[in-house]
């Protein structure tokens, strides 16, 4: 599902016009990014947490050149599903469908 298929549901659900809805969903990752981007972490009950992870200093190869490089310590953007997400899409019957025909 893309960005234009969520705005268009939440659309028809709420009856919000779509560039309303458009307007929220992009100030909503803004906020997403630029808070990430200061160091906060957010955390939305019932869905889940947008975390900085942090990746300790290593030792990688670049096999090209057969080197080694030292990757720095730092922070990558994660998603933690909570509970009841998980457990949403553990109960989906799509989902366990979609399982078994795998």
């Amino acid at each position: 599902m893309t960005k234009a298929e969520v705005i268009t549901k939440i659309s028809e659900k709420t009856g919000i016009q779509k560039d309303d809805v458009t307007q929220a969903v992009e100030a909503f990752f803004k906020v997403v990014k630029d808070s990430m981007a200061d160091g906060d972490n957010i955390y939305v009950r019932g869905f889940g947490s947008f975390i900085n992870k942090k990746r300790a200093k290593k030792i990688a190869r670049n096999i090209s050149k057969n080197t080694a490089i030292v990757i720095d310590e730092h922070f990558i953007p994660a998603f933690k599903p909570s509970k009841v997400f998980v457990e949403k899409i553990k109960n989906s019957k799509k989902i366990k469908q979609m399982a078994t025909q795998a």
